[in-house]
């Protein structure tokens, strides 16, 4: 099993960490959390530097964590930019696939309580060959 590490905000599942998702240490985490957040109005050209530090920055975590890939995700304007930056430096990246799934329970007064759990489905390599 590749182990894949978490280049996103969220903290992975335990399902993803069953299917090979590391997380990082809390120090590396909170640099990957203030690339990926904005609070602003990002330009053109802050998206570019802040997707070349992410790119940096994977590589250096790759070794240290002994992963082949990057998990990525978050904010969709970011992603294209993010993905240029990784393919730039022939770093392997993929999104988590999950379902939505709704379950619902019973409460003592009758009424019925639903609820959505996302469930971790696989990842998608976007730049991998399919199999035929």
């Amino acid at each position: 099993m590749e182990r894949i590490l978490n280049l996103t905000q969220h903290t992975p599942t335990d399902e993803q960490v069953a299917a090979g998702v590391v997380e990082p240490e809390p120090a590396d985490k909170e640099r990957i959390e203030s690339l990926l957040t904005f609070d602003e109005l990002p330009t053109p050209r802050e998206l570019r530097t802040r997707a070349t530090e992410c790119a940096l920055l994977a590589c250096v975590l790759l070794k240290k964590y002994d992963c082949g890939a990057i998990l990525v995700g978050g904010a969709p304007f970011f992603m294209s930019v993010l993905e240029s930056a990784l393919r730039s430096l022939g770093i392997a990246f993929c999104y988590a696939f999950s379902k939505r799934v709704t379950q619902e329970e019973s409460l003592q007064d009758g009424s019925v309580r639903k609820t959505h759990v996302f469930k971790h489905e696989g990842f998608i390599f976007p730049d991998e060959e399919e199999n035929a």
